[in-house]
């Protein structure tokens, strides 16, 4: 989905001055049609791609830390040394040139080639990897770049290859994503690389002590590696109705693809759930002009996960763009042509969509006999209780060195940094998991970032101006920066993210504070959130 945009700035084949890039610093410019920064780090020069190959972010706007450069939008990082993706959710390298100096004058020249990884194990080694999400995908493709020689088996219930799913509830339903935008990768990478996708298939049963996966098609495989990476269940509340065929969950390709047939002659839906994916439907069906009803049981969207502000800032948000909600009220009864609310009121709708959140799908890990707790248990390196057999993404439990206990994190750039790491470790390395969490949601064109986590903070810090769409949110437990959510602050979610992942609790208060002090005004008022909105 990455895209190059218009190129702006010198022509760094014709040389610009030296002193225009200082140290640490970037320089936007191009070569023929494509944009290039030169990037200068300890002295040295560098030529890297100017956008990021994941949506084709302008990296110029990003966070240079030493010689990685993050993306302002999503938080990928690459090398300006080789271009590498270093972390998810970019899995494409950017492009990198050669740099000369003349006469006090940088010139950019040709294009570098990405270095392949050294080859690494032998051919008759297998690694296999149930699930084809995001986890599964990003593992794949990080033992291929570097350059693991044995067979990769991907064993996936979806019957098409790997795609973005978290544009199932944003754009792609909105229409706004063109349907090649979707897969993660072209059809004859796995091809290509000799990764083998099966598709279709289950994983229905695991054999640790003969190290062998039997399918649902009958056929054994065997391994000497094994990822899990079975992803989550959209959750069934006991609904008297909830299995009309009216009634729809959201989780893979078919899913939104029979919702979207629904929206070509629907009117109305009842969206039954204020979470995060019950909101970004509800934004991408507003864009197809459905009138929209949302029913959750809580007095306010994302309360307890966000807090009032962020919880308030989201209700109004939805209602200036025409959302109706039933806040504080459950679902007693689905009908053929309408919602009836515990209260008496019927909601009428052409059809619903049931978005309380996923359960892990721990299982077949329980059936190995991996340890189980709120998901499948894993050590800092992913590995689970059973030798051999890794875990990764929705279903893993992991000891996070920040807040000091284990938790488990449904997001989609966790799942493919976690499959990377699992990758590496695969292949003998013994990396561990300390990734802060991150992740983004989208409503109509406005993007909260979350970075961090915390499931018991006792106190929420607030800057900037909420109604104006720019304001940040810091969590605190105890006296501990442990989440920062920002609205238009990009650059700001990046740095806080590098002080947390060096674990720096104080250094992220430090520029939480430093941009208050810097607006020059004091925390805004809480109102009363409430109230509808005029």
């Amino acid at each position: 989905m990455g895209v190059s945009g218009e190129v702006s700035g010198p022509d760094f084949t014709k040389g610009v001055s030296i002193d225009l890039i200082k140290e640490g610093e970037m320089l936007l410019g191009h070569v023929g049609d494509k944009g290039v920064l030169l990037v200068k780090v300890d002295g040295e020069i560098y030529a890297v791609g100017s956008h990021c190959t994941h949506y084709g972010a302008p990296l110029n706007d990003g966070l240079l830390v030493g010689h990685t450069l993050h993306c302002p939008w999503h938080h990928s990082t690459f090398s300006v040394k080789t271009g590498e993706a270093l972390k998810a959710p970019a899995l494409v390298p950017i492009s990198c040139w050669s740099t000369e100096v003349r006469d006090d004058k940088i010139f950019v020249t040709g294009k570098k080639k990405i270095p392949v990884g050294i080859r690494r194990g032998t051919e008759s080694q297998h690694i296999v990897i149930i699930g084809s999400g995001a986890a599964g995908t990003a593992a794949a493709a990080m033992l291929r770049r570097h350059g693991f020689a044995g067979g990769i088996q991907i064993i996936s219930e979806d019957e098409v290859p790997p795609y973005d799913r978290t544009n199932l509830s944003k754009d792609y339903l909105a229409g706004n994503a063109q349907e090649d935008w979707m897969p993660l990768f072209k059809e004859n990478f796995y091809e290509r690389h000799k990764i083998n996708l099966n598709l279709g298939v289950m994983a229905v049963r695991i054999e640790p002590r003969r190290k062998s996966v039997l399918l649902s098609d009958g056929r054994t495989i065997h391994y000497d590696k094994l990822l899990l990476a079975t992803g989550g269940t959209p959750m069934q509340p006991p609904i008297p109705g909830i299995e009309k065929e009216n009634v729809f969950m959201l989780r893979s390709m078919r899913d939104c693809q029979k919702i979207i047939d629904r929206t070509s002659w629907a009117q109305k839906v009842a969206i039954i759930g204020a979470g995060f994916i019950g909101l970004e439907v509800a934004s991408s069906l507003r864009a197809r002009n459905l009138e929209v009803h949302v029913i959750a049981p809580e007095e306010m969207p994302l309360l307890k996960a966000l807090g009032v502000h962020a919880g308030s800032y989201l209700k109004h948000l939805h209602e200036r763009n025409g959302v109706h909600f039933h806040l504080g009220h459950s679902v007693k009864e689905i009908r053929d042509r309408s919602i009836l609310l515990d209260e008496g009121v019927t909601v009428e709708c052409d059809f619903v969509i049931v978005g309380t959140g996923i359960k892990p799908n721990t299982a077949l890990a329980q059936q190995a006999g991996c340890e189980i707790d709120h998901g499948v248990l894993v050590n800092e390196f992913l590995e689970t209780s059973v030798p051999d057999i890794y875990a990764a993404g929705d279903i893993a439990r992991w000891p996070d060195p920040r807040c000091m206990r284990n938790i488990r994190v449904e997001h989609w750039e966790v799942a493919e940094r976690q499959g990377q790491v699992a990758a590496s470790n695969m292949m003998g390395e013994r990396v561990k998991f300390n990734d802060v969490p991150f992740f983004w949601t989208q409503h109509y064109d406005k993007v909260l970032c979350y970075i961090g986590f915390s499931d018991r903070y006792d106190r929420m810090d607030v800057l900037g101006d909420v109604e104006k769409d720019d304001f940040a949110i810091a969590y605190y437990e105890d006296d501990r920066v442990a989440a920062f959510l920002t609205v238009g602050r990009d650059r700001e979610s990046l740095q806080i993210e590098d002080a947390l992942n060096h674990m720096d609790s104080d250094k992220a208060q430090e520029i939480f504070l430093e941009y208050e002090r810097h607006l020059r005004r004091p925390p805004p008022e809480v109102p009363n959130y409430f109230e509808p909105s005029p």
